[in-house]
């Protein structure tokens, strides 16, 4: 026989989901892209190339590093 899911079953199931989505928030949000765009990881075959994108493309933190280096003189 099934039981009905309880409090603490719920409480585990929303930790579990909620973390990996905060954790590809932050990945998104110091990559330099929103960090909403975390919440594309809920959309199955989205969250497969979401992460291909987040992989090989040149991220915007980067591209912003790339021309402060560039207007900076060599360091001594």
């Amino acid at each position: 026989m099934l039981r009905s899911i309880g409090p603490i079953e719920i409480l585990i199931i929303l930790l579990v989901g909620l973390v990996p989505l905060f954790a590809f928030w932050k990945i998104f949000s110091k990559a330099g892209y929103p960090g909403v765009l975390g919440l594309t990881m809920l959309v199955p075959l989205l969250n497969v190339i979401m992460v291909l994108f987040l992989a090989f493309s040149e991220w915007p933190v980067l591209k912003e590093l790339e021309g402060l280096r560039r207007k900076s003189p060599p360091a001594l």
